[in-house]
């Protein structure tokens, strides 16, 4: 079995609701362990920010770290796809955890279908203006610019592009220009599913969990962990889209 969620963003909110969503996710990686899963995908903004240098992380979630640590030494393989909220990474979750990172969309084939895995973010209709943000905040020179400054400066300027980041998200509209028109991750999916061949797109982002069967394949939106807490689960029977109790 394979699993896929997104859309955690530990780090927004209260620390109450953090804490309660952090307790159900370590309860998901527990039974993805328990299950003997094959494979696990993080399909990005695991934290609502993520800044790291050379020998400093963003402190909290230790939890999470040690759970995903642990899937790992049971022989999870653990893919993390860099989502919007994800543009600090360097080494940290490869070298320490065995976590491994992808800063674009990603090709597999999983029990025995054709996937695309994407983020989702710049998928939406009109989002020039959100594409030239990510190239400027994942450019290298930003990334060393920012990591030349002290930490606690450095990783409040990647909450406030965070920040930057969600309000945008939240003003985009997914929907189409005109009545009735698919929404761009869904657009998306079916050039994907219908001109590509792919049998399986998998995205988050939006964080409104979704399945769309076309002919000669399927589209899945994991929705967000933040607000529902959908997950994927994927075998030869087939994807199925599951709440997490």
């Amino acid at each position: 079995m394979v699993y896929f969620f997104s859309d955690v963003h530990l780090g927004l909110g209260a620390p109450e609701s953090n804490r309660e969503r952090e307790d159900a996710l370590i309860r998901f990686l527990a039974m993805v362990r328990q299950e003997r899963a094959e494979s696990l995908y993080i399909v990005g903004d695991l934290f609502d920010y993520w800044f790291e240098y050379r020998s400093v992380i963003p402190r909290g979630f230790t939890r999470t770290l040690g759970a995903l640590a642990s899937l790992v030494d049971a022989g999870v393989r653990v893919d993390y796809l860099m989502g919007n909220h994800d543009f600090g990474h360097r080494d940290f979750f490869e070298r320490e955890i065995g976590v491994r990172v992808h800063h674009d969309d990603i090709e597999r084939t999983i029990a025995g279908r054709r996937c695309y895995i994407s983020h989702g973010d710049g998928k939406a209709f009109n989002d020039t203006g959100y594409l030239i943000l990510k190239k400027v905040l994942r450019a290298r020179i930003s990334n060393a610019v920012f990591r030349f400054v002290h930490p606690d400066i450095g990783i409040g300027v990647a909450a406030r592009a965070s920040r930057s980041s969600r309000d945008h998200t939240n003003k985009k509209n997914y929907q189409g220009e005109k009545p009735g028109e698919s929404d761009g991750l869904l657009a998306f999916a079916e050039k994907k599913i219908t001109g590509e061949g792919f049998q399986l797109v998998v995205m988050g982002h939006s964080h409104r969990p979704q399945r769309v069967d076309l002919p000669g394949g399927t589209y899945i939106n994991l929705g967000a962990w933040l607000k529902d807490r959908y997950y994927l689960a994927l075998d030869e029977s087939g994807p199925e889209l599951i709440r997490f109790a």
